[in-house]
Parts: structure tokens; sequence; C-alpha cells
């Protein structure tokens, strides 16, 4: 890079040199991903109704056990590489939210049980948590209110 270039020209060099985005593909693994996701949610809800459990008893394991999957393979750090293949097709789904709380776990886990894990285990879902819980409130009450 020369250094008399004009702001224009800095930009158009830096276009140029930028990968560009695989957009299609990008959404199809994603969109695989996800699917596939949804499918081993199904497959559990199934499961758990063919065993005879009513509506919320199916609805809660399967909650329990794909958040139980996404921490267990985010811990053998096999979930890592599914994000990096897939994106938001395996951040969506709620193993996505079970990978955003156990990953922060793992990496301030040296840093000891208490300042590490219990101070920041919450640094990328606590936004997402308040701002659900928030909204949801506020919903709540313009029900409560309104209807």
């Amino acid at each position: 890079m020369k250094n008399n270039m004009s702001p224009n020209e800095y930009e158009n060099f830096i276009k140029d040199k930028m990968p560009k985005p695989k957009l299609i593909s990008n959404c199809i693994k994603a969109f695989i991903v996800g699917g596939l996701i949804s499918d081993i949610g199904q497959f559990i809800t199934n499961t758990l109704k063919g065993m005879g459990l009513n509506q919320e008893q199916v609805s809660s394991g399967t909650a329990i056990i794909l958040v139980f999957l996404g921490a267990l393979f985010t811990g053998l750090g096999i979930y890592d590489k599914l994000g990096r293949f897939a994106g938001a097709g395996s951040i969506v789904p709620i193993t996505g939210f079970s990978n955003s709380i156990v990953s922060p776990a793992m990496e301030f886990k040296r840093e000891g049980y208490v300042f590490g894990v219990g101070a920041r285990m919450f640094i990328i879902a606590g936004p997402v948590l308040v701002y659900g819980i928030s909204t949801s409130v506020v919903i709540g009450i313009i029900y409560f209110i309104f209807f």
C-alpha cells in the first residue's frame, strides 16, 4: 500500500482485498443445520409423547434435553465447529442459547468458580435474558390493561 493514496482510493483498495461473502451457501448451511436441530427436537418430542407424557411434560423435557445436548457438545468442542460451519443455523435454536451460557463459563473457569464462572457466565446471554424478561413484563402489563 502506498502512503500517498487518497481516502477514496484506499477504500477501493480495501474493497478489492476483502473476501466476498458466500451468502447463498451460508444460508443453505444455516437452513440445513437449523433444520436438523429442529428434527432432533421433534424426534425427542415424539419419543416423550410415545412414553405417555402429557404436553407440558413433553415440552419441558424436550427443552431440557436440547439444552443439555447443547451444553454437552459445547463442552466437548463439537458445537463450536458446528457454529463455524452453520452460523445462525446453530445459534438460533435453544441449543445456541445453551452454547452461549456454557462457552463463557468454560473460558473463565481458570479465574475460579466465583469470580470466573459465576461472575462472567452470563456475559453473552445476560443481555438477552434481561431484554427478553423486560419485554415479556411490558407485554404482560399491556395485555393485562387492555385485554
